[in-house]
């Protein structure tokens, strides 16, 4: 299996969607995906023992100041991650993120943490990402400066945060690849730029940062509703529970614990 770094080095994008438990790793493994993304709503530290793509950690700020940087990079290296994700966010972070409102630290702090964590890094597979919010508050322009700033610095993949089209053509035509992104919403179905489109950018990552975390939360949801009203649930449908257990059970490695528990164990 390719590192994430081996990957990026190619000349495709690699859509990395979201995962929040083993299981979805897993499912995000079947689906053929070739690595995921762990937000920075979720933890997922024991991910790795169940999936063996390359997970890419979204670490909001970095958990800390320049000095703190070197913990949080020891810390995610020893648990198995293949990139950190480190945004110009202040720090304790604000909720009003959620909401298009952005804090921000100033461009030379931000400069200083992402030569921290180049420093601290001692596996030189592990890739440091470094993203800007600026461009909500501050502009495209100033969005630009900090990404080159932030390149300058020594990060391994830039991520200049918009969702506007034709926005990410323009960061791909002024910051150095490799460059991260998020995959559209609903995907590349009906959004301008494909995923050959941002690949001939620069762009070699785009996580799919909520998708199937709304899709989670619709089902359980739901589920819990029927369950509660006394409903046959609609989404999964009368007698299909047990059929879609044992689907989960194959996702998990079931068949070859049972194996190794016959083999091993005596009655």
């Amino acid at each position: 299996m390719q590192t994430l770094r081996q990957l990026i080095r190619g000349d495709e994008l690699i859509v990395a969607p979201v995962a929040l438990n083993p299981i979805m790793a897993r499912l995000a493994e079947e689906a053929g995906f070739k690595a995921i993304y762990m937000s920075g709503g979720s933890l997922g530290w024991y991910m790795r023992t169940a999936c063996k793509l390359p997970i890419v950690l979204d670490a909001g700020g970095g958990w800390g100041d320049p000095m703190h940087i070197q913990r949080t990079i020891a810390l995610s290296e020893a648990a198995g991650f293949a990139a950190i994700e480190i945004e110009d966010q202040l720090l304790p972070r604000r909720v009003e993120h959620h909401v298009g409102i952005e804090h921000l630290v100033p461009t030379e702090f931000m400069v200083e943490k992402v030569k921290a964590a180049v420093a601290a890094r001692t596996d030189p597979d592990f890739i440091i990402v470094a993203r800007t919010n600026a461009r909500r508050l501050h502009g495209l322009d100033e969005a630009l400066r900090r990404g080159e700033a932030f390149k300058k610095a020594g990060a391994d993949m830039v991520f200049v945060f918009t969702r506007n089209a034709e926005e990410m053509r323009t960061v791909g035509e002024r910051v150095a690849p490799p460059l991260m992104t998020f995959a559209p919403a609903d995907g590349f179905a009906e959004f301008p730029l494909k995923e050959r489109d941002l690949a001939a950018l620069g762009y070699r990552l785009a996580a799919s940062s909520g998708t199937a975390f709304a899709a989670m939360v619709k089902a359980v949801r739901q589920s819990y509703e029927c369950l509660a009203q006394g409903k046959i649930d609609p989404f999964i449908g009368k007698g299909n529970v047990e059929k879609e257990m044992k689907a989960a059970m194959a996702t998990t490695g079931l068949d070859r614990l049972l194996e190794i528990e016959r083999r091993t164990m005596k009655d």
